[in-house]
């Protein structure tokens, strides 16, 4: 069991909630160290920012090692890679601030660790498994390392199911798959962690399982925010946060996501639950990557990515699947660089997903939330032997009107829209009900649209979207469609 505590300030600011409780056990102790008969120490031969080259006379560390140095052992080092039979390169987790150079340094024996077990539930962690929420410690019982494995093809289950999450653009138009991986693409400010604050609402309400959520490079604010809302709502006791803060050093930020998924596997594997993993920013998981690449000197690839990009966020999808007793559902923000969704870290995780939900600045702009773009996002779901006939033909005639009235948007520009055919005109009007229609007033906004939170069964989207295209609104205004739960809710609006 490796315990640690770090003496900057990463946890001082997160959730000020409880008063801190004593530690015990805080600094790695020679009986600890792991499982060899001899503490096994080495000196600091060098130290470039985040990089600490050390050498070792008696045995050399294994790769994926925790080092430890400093005063009070509080500095973390994960070994990268062999310089030599005696020398070793890791990249630290923590601020190197007063570490010299001839420094004592000891070999754990072990990779980095974190608790796994029903302890974990309702607490925030921080990627060395550590509470940060002020309260007590977790006295966990037992603790894996963040390096687990894929499972095997013959364990995965091969069953298509939909993951239903109550959003309408969702569920009609990119549903999500069980035990799948989800991404929400987006620049900044268009609504992806709201998006995401508003599934783990949903998805800890209407569903029995677990959630996780690894904030990945995120600010401060948001953990905080996100930490009281989820008290408050009544759905922390079968939630799990784990956070790398944006101010921490890279190395510690790209192993938020291993620790959570090792936590996220006990629940899928040892207790056969189902568990919604939420990752916000996958982006941030690509960045920290690249600035561990730079300082190791790897060349980089083409935009400055790191050349390893492709097999570091494969070594961390891979690990989210379903077996015939579990899965990992995911939703992965995924921010994309300028807009650019020609940029690497767009495309490689493109890759791996079921289901691409886009989201657009445009509809942002015109008030239109959730602003799913139903013309880019997709799903692989959305097929006939999975979703249902009905199900299909309702939504791919939906993303024929709106993409109709997408094509007629200049000529209405240009010369109004009565200058439309008639059969023109209904498409447009049928468009603007449906685009309307597929908004919806989240929970987690109440405060601030003044919109009660709804959360729509996908039997509902779905009518309301096939009477909207049968024209059965035709006489109400479009305002009556905007901002509303089921379709039948438009008549007391309008």
């Amino acid at each position: 069991m490796i315990v640690n505590k770090s003496n900057h300030a990463r946890n001082s600011s997160l959730c000020p909630v409880t008063e801190q409780g004593p530690r015990t056990g805080e600094f790695m102790t020679e009986e600890r160290i792991g499982p060899l008969q001899k503490p096994n120490y080495g000196t600091v031969h060098s130290i470039r920012s985040s990089v600490v080259d050390a050498k070792f006379s008696n045995r050399i560390p294994a790769l994926l090692s925790v080092l430890r140095t400093g005063e009070k052992q509080e500095i973390v080092i994960e070994v990268v890679t062999h310089l030599d039979e005696k020398t070793v390169r890791g990249i630290a987790l923590t601020p190197t601030q007063g570490l010299a150079q001839g420094s004592r340094i000891l070999d754990t024996g072990r990779p980095l660790q974190v608790p796994v077990g029903q302890r974990v539930l309702g607490r925030m962690f921080d990627v060395f498994g550590e509470t940060i929420d002020r309260g007590e410690p977790v006295r966990a019982e037992e603790y894996r390392s963040i390096h687990g494995r894929p499972i095997s093809l013959n364990r995965q289950s091969t069953k298509s199911e939909v993951f239903s999450t109550g959003i309408k653009a969702i569920d009609v138009l990119s549903p999500l798959e069980r035990g799948g991986k989800a991404g929400l693409f987006g620049g900044a400010g268009v609504g992806k962690t709201v998006l995401i604050m508003e599934l783990i609402h949903n998805m800890v309400g209407g569903h029995e399982g677990v959630s996780f959520f690894a904030g990945i490079g995120e600010r401060v604010r948001e953990g905080e925010e996100l930490y009281r809302e989820m008290r408050e709502a009544g759905v922390l006791e079968n939630t799990v946060m784990i956070f790398g803060q944006m101010n921490e050093p890279p190395g510690a930020r790209f192993r938020v996501g291993h620790a959570a998924l090792t936590m996220a596997e006990y629940f899928r594997d040892d207790k056969r639950q189902d568990v919604f993993l939420l990752i916000d920013n996958i982006f941030r998981f690509i960045q920290a990557g690249m600035e561990v690449s730079g300082l190791l000197g790897q060349i980089p690839s083409r935009l400055g990515y790191q050349p390893t990009l492709g097999t570091e966020l494969a070594e961390l999808e891979e690990r989210i699947s379903s077996t015939t007793t579990g899965a990992i559902t995911s939703v992965q923000a995924v921010y994309v660089p300028a807009d650019d969704f020609t940029d690497p870290a767009a495309v490689h995780a493109f890759g791996h997903l079921s289901a691409s939900i886009v989201l657009s600045r445009k509809r942002a702009s015109e008030g239109l939330y959730p602003a799913v773009d139903p013309l880019q996002s997709g799903s692989k779901m959305l097929v006939p032997h999975v979703v249902g006939e009905k199900h299909y033909r309702i939504a791919q005639e939906t993303k024929r009107t709106l993409a109709g009235y997408e094509e007629l948007k200049d000529i209405i520009a240009m010369l109004g829209i009565e200058e439309l055919s008639r059969e023109d005109r209904n498409t447009v009007y049928r468009a603007r009900r449906l685009e309307r229609f597929l908004t919806q007033p989240f929970s987690v906004t109440e405060q601030f649209t003044g919109y009660e939170g709804k959360m729509v069964p996908l039997d509902h989207a779905l009518d309301g979207c096939e009477r909207i295209l049968n024209d059965e609104f035709a006489d109400l205004p479009e305002r009556a469609l905007y901002m509303i739960g089921a379709i039948d809710e438009a008549r007391g609006a309008g």
